[in-house]
């Protein structure tokens, strides 16, 4: 029989909003955690990150209590989830990938059907809906009901349902899935005023932008395990080189232009002769901008298009995982290329 840890746990550093050490959590002879660390500061936004099956998921439902790790150890907001899960509990909220509004209900009556839940009494419950309804701009739309609301409502009224008890740690899973991209920016306001005001976020989504301009931190997991965490400029940088990427002027030039940047980089480039492009990493990219845009001027090789830029988070997904992005179809045609992120 699996024992189950039941001990408080010193990890260094006192104060994080969640802690995880050594986590390990098995289902039959499938490993789906493999040792965890992972800690998350009060007041930031954490991005988790990883492909189908790497336990994420697993991940999200100890820290919320649904399961109980088989060894290690982990805290939420400073409990322990297998000693003290109501406290936990207590102290969460989460918001799933779908809007979880009854639709029969007004807006005002979800929030206040969720505060009596919490055992707030009446009057308090209706003190609550009606700040949760300012705060998301739904005041007007509080008497309507929630199947009159547009996605983007729906979504902005799920989080304030997840927020009635003004929870130290919220969890959101893929709180932008099919909103249009005015929404979803729109989400992302509100999403930044919640860690101004003192919440800390555990953040899984589809959207590598996403986790690039609203994660502080972001944490890669790969086969039950946490393979690279960091800033996103700082994953970015730990995989090397700059990317230069350019566009020739001619047809006729691409492929002297792919010869003439292989002898600069002295890798073999990456090409796409329909579109004229052609990209390639280099070490030292200010450098290499200066010597390609000189060699081309020599070689009489035109130009259209020329630039330097970082490493991607897509990059960097590949590089730690081995597996490529994967795209998927959302409400928004002119969403960037979604990574399964979860």
């Amino acid at each position: 029989m699996t024992t189950i840890l039941s001990r408080s746990f010193p990890i260094p550093g006192a104060g994080h909003a969640i802690e995880l050490q050594a986590v390990r959590k098995t289902f039959g002879k499938t490993e789906a955690l493999r040792g965890v660390d992972l800690t998350v500061e009060p007041g930031t936004i954490h991005g988790l990150l990883g492909p189908n099956g790497a336990g994420k998921t697993t991940i999200v439902n100890i820290l919320s209590t649904l399961l109980k790790p088989d060894s290690g150890a982990a805290r939420v907001a400073g409990f322990d989830v297998v000693n003290h899960a109501d406290q936990v509990r207590a102290s969460i909220g989460l918001t799933g990938q779908y809007a979880a509004v009854d639709e029969l209900l007004t807006g005002r009556q979800n929030l206040e059907m969720v505060g009596r839940l919490y055992h707030l009494s009446p009057s308090q419950a209706r003190q609550r809906a009606t700040e949760l309804l300012a705060q998301f701009s739904l005041t007007d739309a509080g008497n309507r009901l929630a199947r009159e609301y547009s996605g983007g409502m729906r979504r902005r009224l799920d989080l304030a349902a997840s927020l009635v008890a003004r929870p130290s740690v919220l969890f959101l899973d893929e709180p932008t899935t099919g909103l249009d991209p005015r929404s979803r920016l729109e989400m992302w306001d509100t999403i930044r005023d919640l860690v101004r005001s003192g919440t800390t976020l555990l953040l899984t989504t589809q959207y590598l932008d996403e986790a690039d301009q609203l994660a502080s931190t972001i944490a890669v997991i790969d086969t039950g395990k946490v393979v690279a965490s960091g800033t996103p400029n700082a994953l970015k940088a730990s995989i090397g080189n700059d990317q230069l990427e350019l566009t020739v002027a001619q047809p006729s030039d691409v492929v002297p232009a792919i010869g003439l940047l292989e002898r600069i980089s002295g890798q073999v480039p990456r090409s796409d002769h329909h579109a004229r492009e052609i990209s390639t990493t280099v070490a030292n990219g200010a450098r290499a901008l200066t010597e390609v845009v000189r060699a081309f001027d020599d070689a009489r090789i035109e130009l259209a298009h020329i630039a330097l830029r970082q490493p991607t988070l897509d990059e960097v997904f590949l590089h730690l995982t081995g597996q490529p992005v994967t795209t998927s179809t959302t409400a928004n045609p002119s969403a960037p290329v979604a990574l399964e992120v979860a």
